[in-house]
């Protein structure tokens, strides 16, 4: 009754400013607006609004704050599942925000808060140019950032959260504030992967980096072959340059229309993955990897908009239920045990299980780093099944819960939040000093909680 009664009391104060649009429960629009990219999330909120400008932002943060709603700001909604219930709640959706301004002189984009990667690996990549993005088209740029972002060129080049210049956002108070290495330092240091809980960003400015040669891809391999291709695999990456970012995948292709027929209801192992450097060095590096016979052989020359599709994750919403692991050392009992929970005759309804290679620059905390310095560990695990039907449904948590117990023994308490389908308990996200600055930043910016985010922090105790 509460949520009911609000639109009527107050909506109508805040449309005379507000040049977005507006969603309430009840609208012909609100379910559409009020739909996360992971469908499985089904969000609820008291209001949807869409701005359209930073001064619509500013409108309803002040609004929430006049009628006792909190503020949930959103992208895409891939992540949605890491946040807490939004009855009480303004859904602010970003995604008419999408103005993207590249310089190729400095190496520079700037992306409104509504951006997804598509939107700047494209004209960042006719300059030779690319973000530190990840490896699906239509993630949010500024979601991405805010927990960490790992892609194809990590091991090089590092966090995407670290490559941020500039972030402007919205305070609880309602200020419009950039925030720099030297402007409102503190809240600058926290959203660079200590996640959105502090204010409603409307832009980031990033470092984008010179690849004049990328060689990128992916082989696959029919998925009996899984064991024999993983331990090949773990025992490949023990001596990789930092400039090779792969991932292996067990793979079950579902049979639809969407999917190119070659491998259209099909199961695989697969690598992917890019190699910033000449196709003779690349060649070179994966040898032992095509050694391996692959079936089918995807990885060449490249320019870096390419990354953004080998992963071949898919480029619409879709249903998802996740679990993820920080991975350390694996050794070829881990692998037979993955490989038996997974593969072959495991009787898995999951799409994919994968091991993200971590390691290089991911492993260093650069000059001047955001909250999320680095990613201890060697790989990360992420595990997917889509309930597409209600089998599915009930079949997919419990054989995730399996893959998880399987392979605990080689998991460390640590996550990584942007894999993270739960909130996450901060101890391990976050070293306990970053965790107590997190929470004083949190306490300055926005001591009442009224900032609601992926993966939330709490305000210090005053």
């Amino acid at each position: 009754m509460t949520v009911i009664s609000r639109p009527a009391l107050g909506f109508d104060h805040l449309r005379e400013k507000f040049s977005g649009a507006l969603h309430v429960p009840g609208d012909t629009s609100y379910d559409e607006a009020r739909r996360a990219w992971n469908l499985a999330v089904d969000q609820r909120p008291a209001l949807v609004a869409q701005p359209r400008t930073v001064a619509d932002v500013v409108a309803v943060v002040r609004f929430a704050r006049e009628n006792a709603l909190r503020v949930a700001p959103q992208g895409t909604g891939h992540g949605a599942s890491a946040r807490g219930p939004l009855d009480d709640s303004v859904l602010v959706r970003t995604d008419a925000m999408r103005a993207v301004t590249i310089d190729g002189a400095t190496h520079t984009a700037r992306a409104e808060a509504g951006a997804i990667w598509a939107d700047v690996a494209g004209p960042a990549s006719e300059l030779g140019l690319a973000p530190l993005s990840g490896s699906a088209p239509d993630v949010g740029v500024v979601g991405f950032a805010l927990g960490g972002g790992i892609g194809w060129l990590s091991r090089a080049f590092g966090l995407c959260s670290n490559s941020v210049l500039a972030i402007e956002v919205v305070t609880a108070a309602g200020e419009h504030v950039r925030c720099t290495e030297d402007e409102h330092e503190e809240l600058f240091w926290a959203l660079r992967g200590g996640t959105g809980s502090y204010g409603v960003v409307t832009a980031v400015e990033l470092r984008l980096v010179a690849v004049p040669e990328l060689y990128a891809g992916a082989m696959l391999w029919p998925w009996e072959q899984a064991a024999e291709v993983l331990r090949a695999y773990v025992a490949w990456t023990r001596d990789l340059p930092e400039s090779v970012s792969t991932s292996v995948r067990i793979l079950q292709v579902p049979p639809v229309p969407e999917i190119p027929e070659f491998v259209r209801g099909r199961q695989f192992v697969a690598i992917d993955g890019a190699v910033v450097g000449s196709e003779a060095v690349a060649t070179e590096i994966l040898a032992p990897l095509r050694a391996l016979a692959p079936e089918i052989d995807l990885f060449a020359m490249a320019p870096p908009i390419a990354l953004s599709h080998i992963h071949m994750d898919p480029e619409q919403p879709v249903p998802g239920l996740a679990e993820h692991l920080m991975l350390g050392e694996l050794d070829d009992a881990a692998i037979d045990a993955l490989v038996q929970a997974a593969g072959p005759g495991s009787g898995s309804p999951l799409l994919s299980v994968e091991l993200r290679h971590l390691g290089g620059a991911l492993a260093r905390v650069p000059e001047n780093a955001g909250a999320l310095g680095r990613l201890d560990g060697a790989f990360a695990l992420f595990a997917v099944g889509s309930p597409m039907s209600p089998e599915l449904a009930a079949a997919i948590p419990p054989h995730l819960a399996r893959v998880k117990a399987t392979m605990s023994p080689w998991a460390s308490e640590k996550v990584y939040v942007n894999f993270a389908e739960r909130p996450a308990a901060l101890r391990t996200a976050y070293r306990s000093d970053t965790v107590a600055r997190l929470q004083a930043v949190k306490a300055q910016y926005d001591p009442y909680d009224l900032i609601q985010a992926n993966h939330p922090i709490a305000p210090a105790s005053r």
